[in-house]
């Protein structure tokens, strides 16, 4: 079982937005997946009671019960656990970080936002963990053109030293819309632009988690 901790320590960037679409996506292509939610706000438990389907197992629990959840987890051969994580306490997050074979630091493209990223990513590193930063929130191209704000988030974050994704999250109503009824986009909207930036996170994320063996992907279990 892998373990995927989904960090921000600034309220509003999508992090419970994103851990629950890609608990969800993990339970499309065909794994068994569990969402912790230890963040006290329980708006990814919200998110999973308003589902009128199968979906990921949930468990709301504290940071203090996050290790012994783990173990349980994988003696019931879960192949994921999603970590919704906490802004504060700063022991919570480190607790969760801990316990992680791979972080997602969701950020949107503000400069608090971006020092923010920047103290996880220091906590990540110094805990020997593996992480991989994800722009959140992110205004759309016009024109094809990608908008200033996001250019210079993209060539700030390069100076924490961990990886930015190449795929990012759009402001768009869809992410919102979907997680009211307890949905991913890719279920809510299928074959919109908001369903194409969480499969191909999904298709980025799956491997970095899993190692370089077969993991199924959205895609494949919907052929």
């Amino acid at each position: 079982m892998k373990t995927l901790a989904v960090i921000s320590r600034k309220g509003g960037a999508g992090k419970t937005t994103l851990a629950v679409n890609l608990a969800i996506t993990a339970h499309l292509a065909g794994l068994k997946v569990m969402l912790a939610d230890l963040d006290a706000q329980r708006s990814a438990s919200d998110a999973l009671r308003a589902r009128n389907s199968a979906g990921p197992v949930l468990a709301e629990i504290n940071a203090g019960k996050l290790f012994s959840t783990q173990v349980s987890a994988q003696h019931d051969n879960f192949d994921a656990l999603v970590i919704d994580t906490p802004a504060a306490p700063e022991t919570d997050v480190l607790q969760a970080i801990n316990c992680a074979d791979l972080c997602v630091l969701v950020c949107r493209p503000t400069f608090l936002d971006i020092a923010s990223v920047v103290r996880s990513a220091e906590a990540v590193r110094r805990l020997g963990k593996r992480g991989v930063i994800v722009l959140s929130q992110a205004p759309p191209r016009r024109n094809g053109v990608e908008p200033p704000a996001v250019i210079k988030a993209a060539e700030a974050l390069r100076f924490t030293g961990m990886p930015l994704a190449p795929i990012g999250l759009r402001a768009r109503a869809a992410f919102q819309q979907s997680i009211a009824h307890g949905r991913s986009v890719c279920e809510w909207e299928p074959g919109s632009a908001a369903a194409e930036e969480i499969s191909r996170l999904w298709e980025l994320v799956a491997p970095m988690l899993f190692g370089q063996g077969p993991v199924k992907t959205l895609a494949a279990n919907q052929a």
